[in-house]
């Protein structure tokens, strides 16, 4: 008799606000940057052009939501 795996369905709202890099590293966006940013200093525009990566205990948790291919 056949035991049949189900598979994992991905966590589609997580899946459009993360990128997991062939590594295996999660990254995120930056929060906020649609519009008010004229009045954010240099320093908080230039922080804002980067991806934010996660901890790794956050990691894992994504990891399970977003099943690998």
């Amino acid at each position: 008799m056949k035991v049949l795996n189900m598979k994992l369905k991905t966590h589609k709202a997580l899946s459009k606000r993360v990128k997991i890099t062939a590594t295996g590293k999660v990254l995120k966006r930056k929060a906020g940057q649609d519009h008010f940013n004229a009045r954010d200093t240099g320093k908080v525009t230039r922080n804002k052009r980067r991806s934010k990566k996660f901890s790794d205990t956050l990691s894992d948790a994504v990891n399970n939501l977003i099943p690998k291919k």
